[in-house]
């Protein structure tokens, strides 16, 4: 993978497993290699049990207590964050690199009215004083699309809906304009309409203050629409990075070229057969195994000899595309 001179986080052969006190490890990452652009919004894209919320995790410094990091570097303007200790962490996370859980009710405290809890992100990050947050919060409510933000700042998280919920979540994470944003499926809890408002808001923050977003999703659609480029994963790797009109138009992993029929045959269902992750055909491998080949070949309907034997490496058959196949690398 080449990184590009935009590029101000770069992740490098990473590997987490997890390490439960019961059972098998489960191999979560396996040489992850990605970089994310100054303004760009990047879709992580795959089928739950992938491991796209894991390396969302690394990133933040958030991983549970059983994971183990095997390998790999996760810069941030060239410094590791792996290495950071918990105390210099805390200060990047929700100034730096911020996180929308997907989840905002859960992320909300229920007796603490949401202003205070967008003023507490303020509070730790920028010298100010509460009339000054207040101020602040305020505008960031406005921001986020509250008419009457005052109403809303003291408003309790049960007293809002799922959607102004999410908007809330959305104006903690941007409280510190961050660099980047990770977004974990923000729009998964969420009907059609306001699916759209919440892309279109997190477009408009992108557009007004040059955030960097990661969408990670399951959502094919999402991405299409909304990214710029998209990384799709499988059992732990990236098996197709690239700009996202292109990977839709000319799918190279046979992997995405399923993926993409399946999507295509979506859309001309119908919305109602969009909301999980495409069906495709065979099983997802078992992360506790250990395969010494093509994580994607025993469902893969062009797979080779080779491919039963070893791991495929990451190759560039085009500029700005890269794919983990042996088609194109042989």
């Amino acid at each position: 993978m080449q990184i590009s001179g935009d590029s101000f986080l770069q992740i490098r052969g990473l590997s987490v497993t997890y390490c439960p006190s019961k059972g098998d490890d489960v191999r979560a990452l396996n040489g992850i290699r990605l970089e994310i652009r100054r303004s760009e919004i990047l879709g992580i894209l795959g089928e739950s049990g992938c491991g796209k919320s894991t390396l969302a995790h690394a990133i933040l410094g958030l991983l549970p207590a059983h994971a183990r990091i095997v390998a790999g570097e996760v810069l941030w303007h060239g410094r590791d964050l792996l290495r950071f200790p918990e105390s210099e962490l805390r200060t990047i996370r929700g100034r730096e690199i911020s996180w929308v859980s997907q989840q905002p009710a859960l992320s909300l405290n229920p007796v603490m009215c949401v202003g205070n809890q967008v003023g507490e992100v303020l509070r730790a990050h920028v010298p100010s004083t509460s009339t000054e947050r207040r101020e602040r919060v305020c505008e960031l409510l406005r921001e986020v699309g509250f008419e009457q933000p005052t109403t809303i700042y003291d408003a309790y998280p049960h007293q809002l809906s799922g959607g102004q919920r999410q908007r809330v979540v959305i104006a903690q994470s941007v409280a510190c304009r961050p660099a980047l944003l990770i977004a974990d499926e923000p729009t998964s809890k969420l009907d059609g309409l306001l699916r759209s408002e919440i892309v279109g808001l997190l477009s408009k923050l992108r557009e007004r203050h040059g955030t960097a977003i990661a969408v990670i999703t399951h959502d094919p659609t999402l991405c299409v629409t909304f990214a710029d480029r998209i990384a799709l994963m499988y059992a732990g790797r990236i098996v197709e990075l690239g700009n996202s009109a292109e990977v839709f138009a000319r799918p190279l992993h046979p992997y995405t070229r399923a993926l993409v029929a399946l999507v295509r045959s979506s859309m001309v269902a119908g919305p109602s057969t969009r909301e999980h992750f495409p069906r495709i055909e065979g099983e997802s491998p078992d992360p506790t195994a250990v395969s010494i080949g093509c994580s994607f070949e025993p469902r893969c309907a062009e797979r080779m000899e080779v491919c039963a034997l070893r791991c495929p490496e990451d190759v560039a058959p085009e500029p700005s595309r890269s794919v983990n196949c042996f088609k194109y690398g042989e």
